[in-house]
C-alpha cells in the first residue's frame, strides 16, 4: 500500500497539467493493453511476442496501470463468475471483428447509460468494470484462436473513451485520479468505491441482458 501511495504522488507530479483528448485516449488504450496482458498471463496464455504490442506501460502510466489492475482484481474477486466467459454470456462468435466490436461497444454504452444526465452515471467502478469486460473478452478471443481480436478490443476501448469519457476524465485531472481509490485512507471513501463497484455489477448485468434482447 505504501508503494501505491508513493506511486500516486509521482504520477500526480507527471500528470500535473490538463491532458488533451488525444492523450487520454492513448493512455486508455495503453492501460487496456496492460490489463489484457495481465489477464492473458493469469489465464496461462501469456502473450510475449513484441509484434502484438502488449508490453507493460512504464513510468507514471505504469503505476496507474498497477492501480487499475489491483482494482480489477478486487472487482473480479467480489463476483468471480461475472467477468468470465463473456463471449458465451453475450452469445457471440469471436471470429468476426464486427461482432466483437459491436458487442463490446454496445455493452460499454449500456454500462454507462445515464438517462438525461450525460455524465451523472460515470464512476471509477464502471470504468474498472469495462476494463474487466475487455480483459475477459480478450481471453475468450485468444482461447478460441482469434488473437487479432485483442487489437480490436483495445481500439474499441479507445473509441469509447474518446466519445464518452474524455470530458469526465478531464474534470478529474486524468487517469491519475483512479489512484485515489487506493491511496485514500478514509474508510468512507473505500466504502464509496465498494458501492460503486457493486453498482457496476448491476449495470454490467443489465448491459448483458439489453445486448441479448437487442439480438433477438
Amino acid at each position: 500500500m505504501e508503494m501505491l501511495r508513493r506511486s500516486s504522488v509521482f504520477a500526480a507530479e507527471v500528470f500535473d497539467r490538463s491532458p488533451t483528448d488525444k492523450e487520454l485516449v492513448s493512455q486508455a488504450k495503453a492501460l487496456c493493453r496492460d490489463y489484457i496482458h495481465s489477464r492473458l498471463n493469469r489465464a496461462g496464455i501469456g502473450w510475449s511476442n513484441p509484434e502484438h504490442g502488449l508490453s507493460a506501460s512504464g513510468g507514471a502510466l505504469g503505476e496507474i496501470s498497477s492501480v487499475l489492475l489491483w482494482l480489477g482484481d478486487e472487482l473480479e474477486y467480489l463476483r468471480p463468475n461475472v467477468y468470465r466467459n463473456v463471449a458465451r454470456q453475450l452469445n457471440i462468435t469471436v471470429a468476426s471483428e464486427s461482432v466483437v466490436s459491436d458487442a463490446f461497444l454496445a455493452v460499454a454504452a449500456d454500462i454507462f447509460s445515464t438517462g438525461r444526465y450525460r455524465h451523472a452515471g460515470v464512476t471509477w467502478g464502471k470504468v474498472v468494470s469495462l476494463y474487466a469486460v475487455a480483459g475477459a473478452l480478450a481471453v475468450d478471443c485468444v482461447r478460441h484462436g482469434h488473437p487479432a481480436m485483442v487489437h480490436t478490443i483495445v481500439d474499441c476501448m479507445g473509441e469509447f473513451v474518446r466519445k464518452s469519457l474524455t470530458s469526465w476524465l478531464k474534470r478529474r485531472g486524468g487517469w491519475v485520479d483512479v489512484t485515489k481509490c487506493v491511496v485514500n485512507t478514509d474508510p468512507s471513501f473505500r466504502s464509496h468505491w465498494l458501492v460503486t463497484a457493486a453498482c457496476a455489477f448491476g449495470h454490467y448485468l443489465k448491459a448483458m441482458v439489453l445486448y441479448l434482447l437487442r439480438e433477438k
